[in-house]
Parts: structure tokens; C-alpha cells; sequence
């Protein structure tokens, strides 16, 4: 299908969805199940399609296929009575929200790892609305290839967590960011860990680089996850059997449960937290041997991310994440512990990401990248600036996002710095050419700079991009004075929320006195 062709109907489904779910009395959330659930099932139906021919050309009487031989395959065993092409030919007398439930359940049936996983509740629908659904979905699994299905499925989770806002930005992190960290760590194999996982994009887009260079996921990759809502748990289990993959995703509070037994065990760490948290009971953290630098004294939960994403790593690992831009300055306790990391030799490329880039916040953010294999070598004692902040695509007034070739410009400076080859298949040449014509690295004001260790230690230790790359020559600063001042508004709203707990504990302390 051509990339034309597939835009147009991602703008159909979606927009056919979206009147759908506005005639109902669906919120965002409630239809995200149903509308996800049928993409799902004509995918299913498509990768089971495409197998079936070769499987049953294989089958004797004595050895008749069995959905053991699919799973062996990476596809679900998809029952006639699961398949949207048998439900949207059903007699108009049929219950199509019973027939739905059922067939969801039949898919779980056969693929056990998928047990209730699937959305159920399509009887709450009225018939009219499922009869809508199923003619826009059934056609799915003849018309579309597998990489139309994942990019649907993918903005169907974007526009479902655009449209929910806050809330929607807890399962979903942008293609382009998640894209990017991708390209920079370099998952070729091996175990990748997110213990913020989501609905498990970052392993998805591990998958498609490892496909990108001619390997097999299935065979090259093992996830894991973990999970803090339970209702964002079968999204991420969905997203990866829709993909193919099999991966072990848990529900828990990553700040107090390491169900993965995570230190030192994996190749790869990719995740996107929530920033700032407050409330954690750090009681239950001590000793704890994924915070081998301490607890912060400030409440808040950056560095205890951190501290987790660098734990988990093995002697070799690598890890890509977001964070919010005042962990990279943050003072006092959160200082030593960042120190103590840069002093680890592990901090590897640090990037700023400007605004609207998410749903949750419109701040800019920083990416941060860590590489145990630095240890050892000439880059142990560097670490690769990269201010990214201008370079965007502007998607609409409040979103923004990167264009592949601006993606892969970025991973290029990174390969660059780490002696590696340069990729050339996304459109990146005239971008590299202007700013590295000898096809070597060089700092590029405004753009790159490697800082060593005294360096940032004369910087008070900060991981913050801006303070080493400089400006670019005839950079306006429009865009600087904004992105300073959110920046601002976030530690003025950081340091608010410090000093209402700190006058409850003074009042606290003050009327105890009294009361002496």
C-alpha cells in the first residue's frame, strides 16, 4: 500500500472511530477497549491468514495442525468464530455483542498467554454501533500488510491518549521520542527491561529495529516489563501479540517491587516515568540494592528512577530515558547522587527535547542515555551533549514531533561520537553534510558538544545540554526565552510544592510545642 494510501485510512478508521465513540455514551477510556480490541482481531486474522496456507500444506491425518504450531510461529491461532470476517457476515438476528465477547474469549482460549488480556463488554454497545465498527474493521485483514496494521494500532494509542489528555499520556509515549532512544542504544538483542512500560511502545519499537536490520525479533529479543495500573497492563500485552512478540509483563509499583529481580540482569533499559513524584515511602526503600547511592532527601522520585534504570543494567548494558530538565540541575541530595553516577563513568549522551513534544506536560524534557560498555574506554571519562531543541516538526499549536530525518540526524551524531558507521536510509545525508562534511565528529555550537568530567564538574556537576553546547549562530531567542521559562515554572512549581510541606511540618512542630 502506498504510504498516501495508508495516511488516507488511518484518517478513515480514526475518524469514523471518533464519530462512533462520540454517539455513544462512551468516555475516551471506555471506548479505547472495544475499538483497540477489533484492530486487534483483524490483525490477528491477517498474520494467521498468512500463515495458515504453508501450515495446513503441512498436515497429515496422523499430524493435523494444532494452535501449538501457530504460536510456534509468532501468531495467535485465530477460531473461524473469532475472525472478523465471520462475525461481519452473521445473520442480523445474531447478538454481534455477544458473538464479540465470545470470540475474544475464544482467542484467549487458544492462546493462553493472552488469558484476560482481550476487552469484553461489547453487549453494552448498541447494535447499531458494533455493526458500524465491524463494517470499518472487517475489511482490515484483506486490504492491509502487517507494518499498516502496527502503524494503525499505534495511532489509534496516540490519538486515544491525545483525546484523554493527561491520563492518556500514562500509556502512551510519542513515536518519534520513543523512536529516537531506539536508534541511540542500539537494541540489536538481548533482554530489555521498562518497569514503566505502558502499553509497551518502547518494546515494539525495539522489535522494529532489530526487523529494520534484517534479524528476527522473536529470536533476537526478550522482554520485560512492569507496570503500575492495572488497566494498562493488557494494552501492553495486546500491543505486543498484535507485533508478534512475547514478553513478560507484570503489575506492580516499580518504586517498592522489583518482580524482575532487575539488578545487573539486563542489556537494555528503555522507559518514560512519571516526573516529580511525591509521597514515595522511602521506609520501604532501604537498603535496597537498585538505589546503590541513597535516597534524595527531597520528595521527589526523579533519582530513584535513575538510580533503577542504572541498576538494572549488566556489565555491558545500555539505557535510554525521559526526564524531566530539573534532574539535570536538581541541588543538594540529588546532586551527590548525580556526582556519583557521572563519576561512575556511565552517563554516555545526554538531549534536550523541546516543548509539546508529549501529552502530559508541555515542557521540554531531556533524554537521558547511559553505557556501562563505556567502562574502559576512551569515552569513560566524556559524555555527549546534544541540544535538540530545535529541531521539530510542527504537527498542530500544542504537538510536535521529529520528522525521520531529524531522527536519524540526531542517532548519526551519536554514532559519530561513538566511532561508529553513519545510516543513510531515512534522509539524513544533507542534514550530516552541512554540519559534519568530513564525515567525522566535530562539536557544532548550538547543536553538539563533548564535555569531560572536569568540565561538567566546573558546570556544579549539571547534565543539562544547554550549559555546554552554546548557541548556534544566528539563533533567535524567541525560542530559548520560552523554553526557559517553562523550565523555571517547573522548579518554581517543584520548590511550591517543597515549601507546603515544609510549613505543614513547621505548623506541626510549632502547635506541638505549644501544647507542650
Amino acid at each position: 500500500m502506498k504510504s498516501e494510501d495508508l495516511a488516507e485510512v488511518r484518517r478513515t478508521l480514526w475518524k469514523a472511530a471518533d464519530e462512533l465513540r462520540a454517539n455513544s455514551t462512551l468516555s475516551p477510556s471506555e471506548a479505547r477497549g472495544p475499538i483497540l480490541g477489533l484492530i486487534f482481531l483483524a490483525y490477528a486474522e491477517h498474520r494467521f491468514e498468512q500463515i495458515r496456507p504453508e501450515l495446513e500444506a503441512k498436515a497429515t491425518a496422523r499430524r493435523p495442525i494444532t494452535p501449538d504450531d501457530y504460536r510456534a510461529q509468532s501468531v495467535l491461532y485465530i477460531s473461524e468464530e473469532a475472525r472478523l470476517s465471520y462475525l461481519v457476515n452473521l445473520p442480523e438476528e445474531e447478538d454481534l455483542g455477544e458473538a464479540l465477547d465470545t470470540a475474544m474469549r475464544l482467542v484467549e482460549t487458544h492462546n493462553p498467554d493472552l488469558k484476560g488480556v482481550l476487552p469484553r463488554g461489547y453487549q453494552r454497545l448498541q447494535k447499531s454501533t458494533i455493526t458500524e465498527m465491524l463494517r470499518l474493521f472487517a475489511p482490515l485483514p484483506r486490504t492491509l500488510s502487517g507494518d499498516a496494521f502496527g502503524l494503525i494500532y499505534e495511532d489509534f494509542l496516540s490519538n486515544f491518549a491525545m483525546a484523554e489528555g493527561r491520563l492518556g499520556g500514562e500509556f502512551f509515549t510519542p513515536y518519534s521520542i520513543v523512536r529516537l532512544i531506539v536508534e541511540i542504544i542500539e537494541p540489536y538483542h538481548g533482554k530489555v527491561y521498562d518497569p514503566a512500560c505502558g502499553s509497551g511502545g518502547m518494546f515494539v519499537q525495539c522489535a522494529t529495529f532489530v526487523e529494520r536490520h534484517k534479524q528476527s525479533a522473536t529470536r533476537e529479543l526478550s522482554v520485560y516489563g512492569q507496570e503500575q495500573k492495572e488497566v494498562t497492563v493488557p494494552l501492553a500485552k495486546m500491543n505486543l501479540a498484535l507485533h508478534g512478540l512475547s514478553g513478560d509483563i507484570k503489575l506492580g509499583n516499580s518504586y517498592y517491587d522489583d518482580l524482575h529481580h532487575a539488578v545487573d540482569k539486563f542489556d537494555f533499559v528503555m522507559a518514560n516515568p512519571p516526573f516529580n513524584v511525591n509521597g514515595v515511602d522511602k521506609d520501604k526503600l532501604a537498603s535496597d540494592p537498585r538505589f546503590p547511592w541513597g535516597l534524595p532527601n527531597t520528595d521527589n522520585g526523579n533519582y530513584l528512577w535513575i538510580q533503577q534504570f542504572h541498576s538494572a543494567l549488566n556489565d555491558t548494558g545500555r539505557a535510554g530515558f525521559v526526564m524531566a530538565n530539573s534532574a539535570g540541575d536538581a541541588g543538594h541530595s540529588e546532586k551527590e547522587i548525580r556526582r556519583q553516577l557521572i563519576e561512575s563513568g556511565s552517563v554516555d549522551v545526554m538531549v534536550a527535547i523541546g516543548t509539546n513534544f508529549f501529552y502530559t506536560v508541555t515542557l521540554p524534557v531531556t533524554l537521558w542515555f547511559l553505557d556501562k560498555a563505556k567502562h574502559g574506554t576512551d569515552r569513560e571519562d566524556h559524555v555527549l551533549f546534544i541540544d535538540a531543541r530545535h529541531l521539530y516538526r510542527q504537527i498542530d499549536r500544542s504537538h510536535r514531533d521529529f520528522l525521520p530525518e531529524q531522527i536519524e540526524l540526531l542517532a548519526n551524531i551519536v554514532r559519530l561520537y561513538r566511532g561508529e558507521q553513519m545510516e543513510a536510509v531515512d534522509g539524513s545525508e544533507n542534514l550530516m553534510n552541512e554540519r559534519f562534511p568530513d564525515g567525522v565528529y566535530v562539536d557544532v555550537p548550538g547543536l553538539c558538544k563533548i564535555a569531560t568530567r572536569a568540565e561538567i564538574e566546573a558546570q556544579g556537576w549539571s547534565l543539562n545540554p544547554g550549559r555546554y553546547t552554546g548557541a548556534a549562530t544566528g539563533d533567535e531567542d524567541d525560542e530559548d526565552f520560552v523554553e526557559n521559562l517553562s523550565s523555571l515554572q517547573e522548579e518554581f512549581a517543584r520548590l511550591s510544592d517543597t515549601a507546603d510541606e515544609l510549613i505543614v511540618k513547621v505548623n506541626t512542630a510549632v502547635t506541638r510545642i505549644l501544647a507542650g
